[in-house]
């Protein structure tokens, strides 16, 4: 089978993780599993695995799928009424804007993620943990982190800072800065609390090694939370809200979900959790071959010329400002 994978983002571009890295660990797969791939994306990616050809945003998209493709792969939103001669879905990776309608082919990353937009379509992201090296389960661990775009105040970075403090515990912030304008002006004064701004590799990898959990009070319906699996993969217990993916992803042997910061303070005070059983879950039901095995089940639905879901998928509900109880 010949699939194009349809991305506005530049490959490879997979430092720091994200959605990426999921796109590029399951165009990798495919091809270990005896596909053709070709990547649609912006001029400047290479891959050595695939044909890329660049995305011209001022072009038709129509005219830019090869006439060999067998199925076509969108990674964004082509449009509910978007149609063209070849098979093709899509994998909606964020919360889609209230009432925006999405195509009835398309793939979600969670059953929560699914049923907020009214579908039931879903494939759970999945990583090449080959990638990340070594757990090193019996390292030291000196510190708890926070992992994620701290500049979105629905990832609650001042939860994470609050619940860290209140423990009197160390805290490594991933994807922030001490500074922070853009939140309305927001300094982080305390020295217990470390930021290493955007980071990738070797030194996100380390930082997660030596890490005792996640502290992840995020405020909105996290529609998968790669974050997560990132830090169970190195052993680390995540203390979270229960909001979106993350019931699915982290069960009670995993960590502790609240929207309490007391609940989660105490959690992290006295963590007791077995790292192996964290990093067994991520490796056991998140990781690439999964992923991409679930993938060539829709796309040989699609192509057979079944829907993927029972009506048009829309966006009903808000997925923001959910509660953080602040109090102690």
């Amino acid at each position: 089978m010949h699939i194009l994978i349809c991305n506005h983002s530049s490959i490879p571009v997979f430092a720091y993780g994200g959605t990426e890295r999921v796109i590029w660990d399951l165009g990798r797969k495919l091809h270990e599993k005896g596909h053709q791939i070709s990547f649609l994306v912006p001029e400047g990616s290479t891959c050595p695995f695939a044909k890329v050809i660049p995305l011209n945003p001022d072009q038709d998209l129509r005219q830019q799928i090869p006439p060999d493709v067998d199925l076509v792969h969108f990674q964004f939103n082509p449009g509910a009424d978007f149609e063209c001669d070849k098979p093709w879905l899509m994998t909606q990776h964020g919360n889609a804007d209230i009432d925006e309608v999405l195509p009835v082919n398309t793939v979600f990353v969670s059953e929560n993620h699914a049923t907020r937009h009214g579908a039931q379509s879903f494939i759970y992201n999945g990583l090449d943990w080959q990638a990340y090296g070594p757990a090193d389960l019996h390292n030291e661990r000196t510190h708890f982190h926070f992992l994620g775009k701290a500049m979105w105040r629905v990832k609650n970075v001042q939860g994470a800072i609050d619940v860290s403090k209140k423990a009197h515990v160390p805290l490594v912030v991933m994807g922030g800065t001490r500074l922070n304008i853009k939140r309305g002006f927001r300094f982080t004064w305390s020295r217990s609390v470390q930021f290493l701004g955007m980071v990738g590799g070797e030194t996100k990898f380390n930082t997660l090694r030596h890490s005792r959990g996640l502290i992840f009070p995020v405020r909105w319906h996290e529609p998968f939370g790669l974050a997560v699996i990132e830090s169970m993969y190195f052993g680390c217990p995540v203390f979270a809200t229960p909001y979106g993916a993350l019931p699915e992803i982290v069960t009670p042997e995993c960590g502790v979900l609240s929207n309490q910061l007391s609940t989660l303070t105490e959690a992290v005070r006295h963590p007791k959790f077995d790292l192996q059983a964290c990093h067994a879950r991520a490796v056991d039901f998140f990781n690439a071959d999964r992923m991409t095995d679930d993938y060539v089940a829709a796309y040989q639905k699609v192509m057979a010329g079944e829907v993927l879901n029972a009506t048009t998928p829309i966006m009903t509900q808000t997925a923001t400002k959910l509660d953080w109880l602040n109090h102690a």
